[in-house]
């Protein structure tokens, strides 16, 4: 029996590794190939215990490589396209949004066009709340699948840029896709430099947690397994050219983040150092997910169940997190905060 072919773009990326994963575990009869260039934010040690598994596939390449995803395509013929690579750092984008542009937008045309021209079963577009721009602080309101897309920063107008692209590739040429828009994800193997793994990071090293402003904006956070698991469904069950929002019912102001973080870990509220707001930072993300509900989604994790699991992850795991936050990325990090 013919095996699938399943492509995860930024498969070596925090939600895109997680992805990989669930995928190899739930199904004998894919085959997963993990695309990536590796970037800072990329790494495949995570996969490290599937490298014998005959159905995992490793490729290093760039998404914006026209030439060798066309060859990489007309090769492979996938069945299904999971597209998470992207530039996801709203702080990087804000001084550098070119890469962002050419990562988010160009090479996600390419993926497109390579889709479009092999003819692939669907094509699933990873994206995020934050195109909708922001909420204000009344919790009776929340992103619907309807809600106008007003991105605010350049991540988002680029993350929007590519979503309308995907839409347009449906309504012109037929391609069967799939958007998902999903709030901020949380779990194992999440980057150093997010909020969540930031404040893990820092607090058990007894290090300053920057919080910007007064750390009243507010997130609704996704356990990033019940992402994975929304993203399966999508994948298969989804309506062709609808959009599905992921949602996790999980409102936290970002200041009550880091002191559950401190509190779970026993350490002290002087940790919090507040530094200068981001530019263009939005007040409130909040998520309908009713019509993914619909399609036979509920999520496992509530807020207080995952952020326990992830801190207990990155306790287990210190070394994994360690050799990251040397080197260039501590750099980064005290340009970014001055700390």
């Amino acid at each position: 029996m013919k095996k699938n072919k399943v492509l995860v773009t930024g498969g070596a990326g925090f939600i895109g590794g997680n992805f990989v994963q669930y995928m190899l575990d739930k199904y004998s009869d894919y085959y997963i190939f993990n695309l990536d260039l590796l970037t800072y934010a990329g790494d495949i040690t995570k996969h490290h215990s599937y490298k014998e598994n005959e159905n995992y596939h490793f490729i290093k390449a760039d998404i914006a490589d026209r030439e060798t995803i066309m060859t990489i395509f007309e090769k492979e013929k996938f069945d299904y396209v999971v597209h998470f690579a992207a530039e996801s750092h709203v702080d990087r984008s804000i001084s550098d949004p070119g890469i962002f542009v050419k990562t988010n937008v160009l090479g996600t045309q390419v993926l497109l066009d390579a889709s479009k021209e092999i003819g692939v079963s669907k094509f699933v577009h990873v994206s995020t709340d934050e195109v909708y721009g922001d909420l204000d602080f009344d919790p009776t309101t929340f992103f619907t699948e309807k809600t106008p897309l007003q991105p605010n920063s350049p991540y988002s107008a680029s993350k929007a840029s590519s979503d309308l692209l995907v839409r347009a590739y449906h309504e012109t040429y037929g391609l069967p896709v799939n958007i998902t828009r999903c709030s901020n994800n949380y779990g194992p193997y999440h980057f150093p430099e997010k909020l969540i793994p930031l404040t893990i990071s820092r607090v058990i090293n007894d290090q300053k947690v920057p919080v910007y402003g007064d750390g009243r904006n507010i997130r609704d956070w996704l356990h990033v397994i019940d992402h994975c698991a929304a993203i399966d469904l999508v994948m298969h069950e989804g309506v062709n050219g609808e959009v599905y929002n992921v949602g996790g019912h999980n409102e936290r102001t970002n200041l009550e983040v880091v002191k559950t973080v401190i509190k779970t870990l026993g350490k002290s509220e002087e940790l919090i150092e507040f530094v200068k707001d981001r530019l263009g930072h939005d007040k409130r993300y909040a998520i309908d997910p009713t019509k993914l509900e619909n399609l036979g989604w509920k999520p496992k994790y509530n807020f207080e169940t995952g952020i326990a699991q992830t801190i207990q992850w990155y306790l287990d795991n210190k070394e994994w997190w360690d050799q990251i936050i040397s080197g260039e990325y501590q750099n980064y990090f005290e340009k970014q905060y001055s700390i």
